[in-house]
């Protein structure tokens, strides 16, 4: 028995979230609202549409007020407006000539209905705003694709949310998993879908659509979970791409055997920067600004054109840090970077003056 499964165990709860309906997992998953209005404002928006549609055709009936059995005043056009369109129909006001009845077939039968749809059409979506929101999930469980898991959304995480947000990635094509609810819901404020769970469980992993992920990032607070976390995502995602953060260096082996593309060491990542910093702290800021991709410069990835093709990098209009060849870097003193082939890709840096570039690909 593998050293995995062992240790699952112990993080495995007795509710498989994977077997429950689509309707349980409300508390668990958060798609979040384009307009989130409140259901007061949909009831207050819908009663003024009602409101106008009488005031319509009580101007509709009064117009027409020789065509009924009594002599109408405004007043009575509104009161017949009122009891038509609510389907009571005294019966003491009615239609009495060709016109009259016609008007009542083509205008406020018609009306009659699209009163009773705004209305009764009000009370479902109040009263089934759970039902809509299972719905909504469900279609979501079922057309996620190629998006990005953030499990953990401490100061790591959102760095990495915005850097993707900044690069041109939809927030909807973003997932946070994290069990701090506070952090949840600001992830639901930044449009993305959020879901609540531990990152170390199968079944939320499979909750967040980890099977047809495009990539996950781990950004847990400790390394030993991260670790846990990068196992039971291998397991599940053989092809997904892993991008772990780690906090020692003597913890990086074990992200990467644990099935880890790319491991970054944050402490000393931070360590190399507090001591750049006390002897050039320019270098410092402009390590910042590279690794700031909404202003300023930043590095980026773009596609060859076709005029590039069997070129040096190095004389390029861009400067070119390496070339992507087949999924492998080669920095641009290596002998592999000399020329330019068709299909390669430039690593190179990119000015954003505090707006996204328009990619050249």
């Amino acid at each position: 028995m593998s050293a995995f499964n062992r240790l699952r165990p112990r993080f495995r709860g007795d509710l498989e979230l994977t077997e429950l309906p689509d309707h349980a997992l409300l508390g668990v998953i958060n798609i979040p609202e384009q307009l989130a209005a409140s259901p007061w404002g949909l009831i207050f928006r819908r009663f003024l549409w009602a409101a106008a549609l009488m005031v319509l055709v009580s101007v509709v009936v009064y117009l027409d007020k020789d065509g009924y059995s009594e002599d109408l005043t405004f007043l009575d056009a509104v009161y017949y407006s009122a009891v038509s369109l609510s389907t009571t129909g005294y019966g003491d006001i009615a239609p009495v000539t060709q016109g009259a009845r016609f008007v009542n077939i083509v205008i406020i039968t018609p009306a009659r209905i699209a009163f009773l749809m705004l209305l009764v059409g009000t009370t479902l979506a109040v009263l089934t705003e759970d039902s809509r929101k299972t719905l909504q999930i469900q279609r979501w469980r079922k057309t996620v694709r190629n998006h990005t898991i953030i499990i953990g959304y401490g100061t790591k995480g959102r760095s990495a949310v915005d850097a993707l947000v900044a690069d041109g990635v939809n927030p909807g094509q973003i997932v946070v998993v994290d069990t701090n609810k506070e952090g949840l819901r600001r992830a639901e404020t930044e449009g993305l879908v959020t879901v609540h769970g531990n990152g170390t469980k199968s079944d939320v992993l499979k909750i967040a659509g980890v099977t047809r992920a495009r990539s996950v990032v781990v950004a847990t607070s400790s390394d030993d979970t991260a670790v846990l976390v990068t196992l039971s995502v291998r397991e599940l995602a053989p092809s997904v791409m892993i991008v772990a953060s780690v906090r020692e260096s003597e913890n990086q082996h074990l992200l990467k055997q644990s099935g880890a593309d790319s491991v970054v060491i944050s402490s000393e990542t931070a360590g190399r920067l507090l001591g750049l910093a006390t002897v050039t702290p320019t270098v410092v800021e402009m390590m910042e600004d590279l690794l700031s991709p909404d202003e300023g410069f930043a590095v980026a990835e773009r596609a060859i054109a076709d005029d590039e093709v069997g070129a040096n990098p190095r004389h390029l209009a861009d400067i070119v840090l390496g070339v992507v060849r087949s999924g492998e870097l080669y920095r641009i003193d290596s002998p592999e970077a000399e020329t330019v082939e068709p299909g390669d890709r430039l690593l190179y840096i990119r000015y954003s003056p505090g707006a996204t570039e328009v990619p050249r690909d």
